[in-house]
């Protein structure tokens, strides 16, 4: 994940935790409801260069190369790309670049409107600024490009500030929501015993907003619901089936510049 400086955001500290849990074909979240959600919005073409941002160990590039596009994955962490590099020695059409994000510019290896697309697979939460990163993204996509996100669902599952309650007069599971329009940057969970990463919460209108600053106008997007509890990770399930189906956890938009 991407970043560096007065807010530090890179996963360094907890690379190998991340690589052991993402592992060469991501996880059960990754497999089964994000990627599938990237690829369907992005839909690459043959020969089109795609820039995956915060692509870590680059668990999206065998599927963009598989569809016939070229990917650069770019990330801060430099044990991840170098992961990256060894997961995927064998794939022709992709590199891996360390480098920040919100300084594509100063970037090696990258030129300026060289990309026709560009992805954060749940990485642009863990960014700071968005500005940064849109600025970047006006410098490395073609004047006629597009962007896909997909991250935690931010109407619905903001870290700290979210969570699952039951109403006993209704019998009724229901999701609680503490805070939505201020943005703030949330201290996560200790990860793989190191110090705690951080999510930056913001509301969709910040995102189609700094978009559109850029000329980018959102044409698609998928809420999706979690998986079924059968299904789902974990010792334990919070919410019960309906909850789950009904109320969000990831959200995927499509931005496009024409």
């Amino acid at each position: 994940m991407s970043g560096s400086g007065s807010r530090e955001t890179s996963w360094e500290r907890v690379a190998t935790w991340y690589d052991g849990w993402v592992g060469d074909h991501g996880s059960v979240y990754h497999r089964e409801l994000a990627i599938p959600a990237v690829m369907d919005l992005l839909r690459p073409a043959e020969g089109e260069s795609v820039l995956d941002l915060g692509g870590g160990q680059g668990v999206l590039a065998p599927y963009l190369v598989e569809a016939g596009a070229r990917v650069t994955v770019v990330d801060a962490s430099a044990r991840l790309i170098a992961s990256a590099k060894h997961r995927h020695a064998r794939l022709r059409g992709a590199k891996f670049i360390v480098g920040d994000a919100r300084h594509l510019a100063a970037v090696a290896g990258l030129d300026p409107g060289a990309h026709d697309a560009a992805t954060f697979l749940l990485s642009i939460q863990d960014m700071d600024s968005l500005d940064g990163v849109v600025r970047g993204l006006d410098w490395a996509l073609a004047p006629t490009a597009r962007v896909v996100l997909l991250m935690t669902h931010p109407a619905f599952r903001q870290p700290r500030h979210s969570g699952w309650g039951f109403d006993e007069g209704r019998k009724l599971t229901y999701r609680r929501i503490d805070s939505y329009l201020s943005e703030m940057a949330v201290p996560m969970k200790s990860l793989g015993g190191g110090l705690p990463t951080r999510s930056f919460h913001r509301p969709i209108s910040t995102y189609v907003n700094a978009l559109a600053d850029a000329g980018f106008g959102v044409d698609a997007m998928h809420e999706i619901a979690d998986l079924p509890p059968n299904r789902r990770p974990g010792k334990g399930t919070r919410g019960d089936a309906r909850g789950n189906a009904e109320i969000p956890i990831f959200l995927g938009m499509r931005a496009v510049r024409r």
